[in-house]
């Protein structure tokens, strides 16, 4: 059996990033409330009562509430991330989230890389991390 060979195609131009994330939120109203209230996030539109989409200006973040027929085997999120424009920034969001009762998973730290970050979870128990990257922080 002979296979049919491929022609080579070109890369098309380079994407704009990953600036999209849909999570399924057990703990639909408090996730929202972390996301807006907490990290100051925008809700762009809210389609019905067990979905909204929120944005912080370059970036789509989607929550999809739950349903028990959903089955989400085979997930294998591990964290998702929140880039922070200065170093200092990393302690300042670590201590606002302490005063408002976040549960933190790591205290702040630089990386060998120069990169700065701590880890939180929302309310569902997702692994958010709070991170100055200097590649693509703005300073």
């Amino acid at each position: 059996m002979m296979t049919e060979e491929r022609k080579p195609i070109e890369r098309p131009k380079r994407h704009a990033g990953l600036r999209h994330v849909a999570l399924f939120s057990n703990h639909f109203e408090e996730s929202l409330a972390f996301y807006t209230e907490l990290l100051g996030m925008n809700i762009e539109w809210q389609p019905d009562p067990d979905n909204v989409y929120l944005c912080s200006g370059n970036d789509n973040l989607a929550l999809h509430r739950a349903q028990e027929s959903a089955s989400v085997a085979g997930q294998r999120l591990d964290h998702i991330g929140f880039i922070l424009d200065d170093m200092d920034d990393v302690d300042q969001w670590f201590e606002f989230f302490q005063a408002n009762g976040v549960k933190t998973q790591s205290q702040p730290r630089t990386h060998r890389d120069g990169a700065r970050s701590f880890y939180c979870l929302d309310p569902d128990g997702v692994t958010v991390q709070m991170i100055y990257h200097p590649p693509i922080s703005k300073n």
